[in-house]
């Protein structure tokens, strides 16, 4: 019985994670201020987003494809073999580190300021009542001691260093690997219907998501589509070039 409701906490958690993809691009005025807000919570207006990494698919998680700046509250970076890489989550840093490349100078999202600030240096919040990225559990950063704790007695959660989080993260992979492999099967799915209905046919080969949602856009290949369909026709096209 455990070991069920585990897995269907796991399940749900992936799924707000994949799901938001299509959900973020809405906006809302700010309370009385006239500002447009985003409502996914994990999300930031572009001009707040630092991008680290560079090349066509910038924008993008290169591990799972989704796009930065909707989940930038959860956003880590690293040099990986040199060369400096950005993700959506500690989960797609992991699965980074567990490739076997050089992942060096780790970086993460500060929520209190939204800068990039050294992860050693930072201060998690660790199963808050906000939504989690690419995992069960949610995981948000903070530059000072006070600051997470001040948000964990506002939402929850416990307040621990990078290292006991990564630790947990990399314990928790291999199961949550699973789930999100099933759901992004799922979705690739759906992109082929999509594909096959609304974009020109393109012969490229694209070893990740990230590669082949850049090249969509670039190439105006599907129109106008964003969010959610584009994702889903980033992971068939990845699916198909492998």
């Amino acid at each position: 019985m455990k070991r069920v409701m585990l897995i269907v906490a796991v399940a749900l958690g992936m799924l707000v994670s994949l799901q938001a993809e299509g959900m973020g691009q809405g906006m809302h005025k700010g309370m009385g201020h006239g500002k447009m807000m985003p409502k996914n919570f994990r999300m930031v207006p572009m001009g707040k987003a630092q991008i680290l990494q560079k090349g066509p698919a910038k924008m993008y998680c290169p591990k799972c494809g989704m796009t930065l700046p909707m989940f930038y509250r959860t956003n880590h970076a690293a040099k990986v073999n040199g060369k400096m890489e950005q993700f959506c989550s500690m989960h797609c840093l992991v699965e980074e580190i567990k490739s076997g490349k050089k992942v060096t100078d780790i970086q993460v999202v500060d929520n209190s300021t939204f800068k990039f600030i050294p992860a050693q240096k930072a201060w998690y919040v660790v199963g808050s009542s906000k939504p989690a990225t690419m995992s069960k559990v949610s995981k948000y950063a903070f530059g000072t001691k006070e600051a997470a704790e001040a948000f964990a007695k506002k939402f929850g959660g416990k307040v621990m260093p990078f290292d006991a989080v990564l630790k947990m993260a990399e314990a928790a992979y291999d199961k949550e690997a699973a789930m999100i492999a099933k759901k992004q099967a799922m979705m690739a799915k759906k992109g082929e219907q999509i594909y096959k209905a609304k974009c020109k046919p393109v012969d490229k080969k694209f070893a990740t998501a990230a590669e082949a949602k850049a090249y969509i856009k670039a190439h105006n290949l599907c129109g106008d589509l964003k969010g959610k369909p584009l994702q889903a026709v980033g992971l068939y096209l990845q699916s198909i070039g492998k």
